[in-house]
């Protein structure tokens, strides 16, 4: 593709908007798995675990009711029904399972006994997205199989953390192929490794974004929480298309080395959960300083070990919240969702000041493009040259899908691949010049301006439409969202659910200035016990009139 692609049509097609056998390995893959909605034989059976917190599970396993290997054999279970079965929906939305987890979880029921718990973490299940690195007999694979066979040296640092912190990590989540940065018709939610995601509010939908395998995992049960990344939307709008709440925090605070990057200005993990208390407790295990992350460092004073102190019910009382009127329009039903959202913050006590529109929104659309563009060549081959792969370079990614295009590229190809391919280094003028456009236009006259202006807490927007039809003929069908502003700036942003359109649900995003991940989690927290919108899936085939 030679031409420009603007703002909608690249998030929604690159969605930077990126035990028990029951993942099948790499090499089981005669053929990707096409989207559709399976003919459901038998609707789920009732799940002991359903919408069950970190905080619940913690008293089960302090009482003895449960001990965390029982727990994480009846995910494991609940795995093997939900996402694999034939028969059952086939979410499809596990890559591979931890071939450990349960050695892990006997582990960690005898630590528990002898020396009591590490902290909320310890013994709960959890997923990771698979291009995070582990270090165990998983692979990390970006979803791509030619990383399909690859061990990863060491642990990325957020597994460190999480091992740390007495997490049994169940397994890693499907995703869009190399984060939805691969083409510009891509389909989220699809991998050549894992095949395609989908959506179980209902499973002819797309999952969005590419973190969409966790956002699926997580909103049908599978694990207590989910940790997926963002470049720009895959944290928030999979968050919002299943129900969750995600944390798209400030770039820094989480620790990126060792996860599979597209660009080192705007690339983060985020945590995805079914509360915002969960979300929260798993942020602050993930969030630390990284010797190896020159980004966390100057989060040194900010980062907290523990963000449940923020928790306040009346945490929208006397909060000053913007709306930013011009990321509405895109859909009348999500604006009524969004109108209903924000009555019942100010029915709350918050201080609403609407309109306080972005005077720069869609105006370092193409900058940023170009940045992504550029740091992607090179932040992936630095990252290609540390790993254990036998591709070390893009440019032998792009041969090796080439020469396996029936399995890589059945559905659409990888020109994004072959315009970042195409970019000179980062010492470019042209980089630079993108670079500092995104900076000030996102930051300087962007989201600080906004918020210094009305004096705001935050403001919010939707985060995305209602789940489009997952469509490989034509690519994915975002309508519209809300999440540049924040991944260009490198600032916290929270999606929290909002409300259902015709049984899909959609969210609303808190979105703050860097470092506002205390206030953010307030806020929307004091949102979620006003409006408690979540609701667990039906797994429904399709939209039926």
């Amino acid at each position: 593709m030679t031409s420009r692609i603007d703002r909608r049509e690249f998030v929604r097609r690159s969605a930077v908007t990126g035990a028990l056998a029951i993942a099948r390995p790499a090499e089981a893959f005669d053929a990707p798995l096409a989207p559709g909605a399976p003919d459901l034989a038998r609707a789920p059976a009732a799940f002991e675990l359903d919408e069950t917190t970190i905080a619940q599970l913690q008293d089960a396993m302090s009482s003895g009711k449960y001990s965390a290997r029982a727990i994480s054999e009846m995910y494991l279970a609940r795995i093997d029904e939900i996402d694999r079965r034939e028969g059952g929906p086939m979410v499809n939305s596990v890559i591979e399972v931890n071939p450990d987890a349960l050695a892990i979880a006997e582990a960690l029921d005898r630590e528990r006994k002898e020396k009591g718990a590490r902290g909320p973490m310890h013994g709960v299940p959890l997923l990771i997205k698979d291009n995070i690195d582990t270090a165990d007999r998983m692979k990390t694979s970006a979803g791509s199989l030619a990383l399909g066979d690859v061990v990863a040296p060491k642990d990325a640092f957020i597994v460190q953390r999480l091992r740390a912190a007495g997490a049994v990590i169940l397994g890693k989540t499907n995703l869009s192929e190399w984060a939805n940065f691969r083409s510009t018709h891509s389909v989220s939610g699809w991998s050549g490794r894992g095949g395609q995601t989908r959506n179980p509010y209902m499973l002819d939908r797309n999952p969005c974004g590419s973190s969409s395998g966790t956002g699926a995992s997580i909103a049908a049960n599978l694990a207590a929480v989910g940790v997926g990344t963002e470049t720009d939307g895959s944290v928030v709008c999979p968050s919002s298309a299943n129900g969750l709440v995600g944390i798209k925090p400030t770039v820094g605070l989480i620790s990126r080395s060792g996860i599979v990057p597209i660009s080192h200005t705007q690339d983060t993990a985020g945590t995805m959960a079914r509360t915002v208390t969960d979300a929260a407790i798993l942020l602050g295990a993930l969030a630390a300083v990284d010797p190896d992350d020159a980004a966390t460092a100057p989060g040194r004073r900010k980062v907290r070990s523990d963000y449940r102190e923020f928790l306040k019910a009346d945490g929208l009382r006397g909060a000053r919240i913007g709306v930013a009127r011009n990321y509405f329009g895109f859909n009348a039903q999500v604006d009524h969702v969004m109108d209903d959202a924000i009555a019942a913050m100010k029915g709350a006590g918050a201080i609403i000041v609407d309109p306080t529109d972005l005077a720069t929104k869609g105006k370092f659309d193409d900058a940023e493009f170009d940045v992504l563009l550029y740091e992607f060549k090179s932040d992936l081959n630095a990252y290609l040259a540390r790993s254990n792969s036998r591709h070390r370079t893009l440019a032998a990614l792009i041969e090796f899908n080439t020469q396996n295009r029936d399995r890589e590229m059945p559905w659409f190809g990888q020109e994004i691949f072959a315009m970042a391919q195409k970019k000179g280094p980062l010492t470019d003028a042209a980089y630079r010049k993108a670079l500092a456009k995104c900076r000030r236009l996102s930051r300087t006259d962007g989201i600080d301006a906004l918020i210094t202006k009305h004096r705001l807490d935050a403001f919010v927007a939707p985060t995305g439409g209602p789940a489009w039809v997952t469509d490989v003929l034509n690519g994915d069908h975002f309508t519209g969202g809300s999440s540049t502003p924040a991944a260009v700036a490198g600032y916290a942003s929270i999606t929290v659910p909002a409300g259902f359109i015709h049984g899909l649900p959609v969210g609303i995003s808190f979105v703050g200035d860097a470092w506002s991940e205390p206030t953010l989690i307030r806020l929307a927290y004091g949102y979620e016990q006003t409006t408690k919108m979540r609701q667990p899936p039906k797994f429904v085939p399709t939209f039926t009139p």
